[in-house]
């Protein structure tokens, strides 16, 4: 079986985007960021996520289609909308009750769909 080893997003504007995923989401930045792209830190074992800067053109094409990416996050769901809207983030519908547990869905600056999930114990 594969796993997923490590994800990134290419952003339009590098730095807008690092302060949404620390500032808004809470993302801790790793030793391993460069100037083009911001790796945030993850535990041995666990897929590593990163945020850079094109790799081709984008201008005219429209980002985050199509990708959505889910994070398990440590406090209770409603906690964190409480505070996403205080950091007026974009969220997209309400707290949703799946198999895996509660989610909440918001986007970021670049349009990709972001799922945070606290996980069914």
């Amino acid at each position: 079986m594969r796993k997923l080893e490590f994800a990134s997003l290419q952003v339009r504007d590098l730095e807008v985007s690092k302060d949404f995923y620390t500032n808004k989401l809470g993302f801790e930045l790793s030793e391993m960021s460069n100037p083009y792209a911001y790796v945030f830190k993850y535990n041995k074992g666990e897929a590593s996520f990163a945020i850079r800067t094109p790799m081709e053109n984008l201008d005219g094409k429209e980002l985050g289609n199509g990708v959505q990416l889910w994070f398990a996050i440590d406090s209770t769901i409603e906690d964190l909308q409480t505070d996403l809207i205080a950091k007026e983030v974009a969220i997209l519908g309400t707290i949703n009750n799946t198999p895996f547990g509660k989610t909440l869905i918001v986007k970021d600056p670049d349009n990709y769909t972001i799922t945070l999930l606290q996980p069914s114990l």
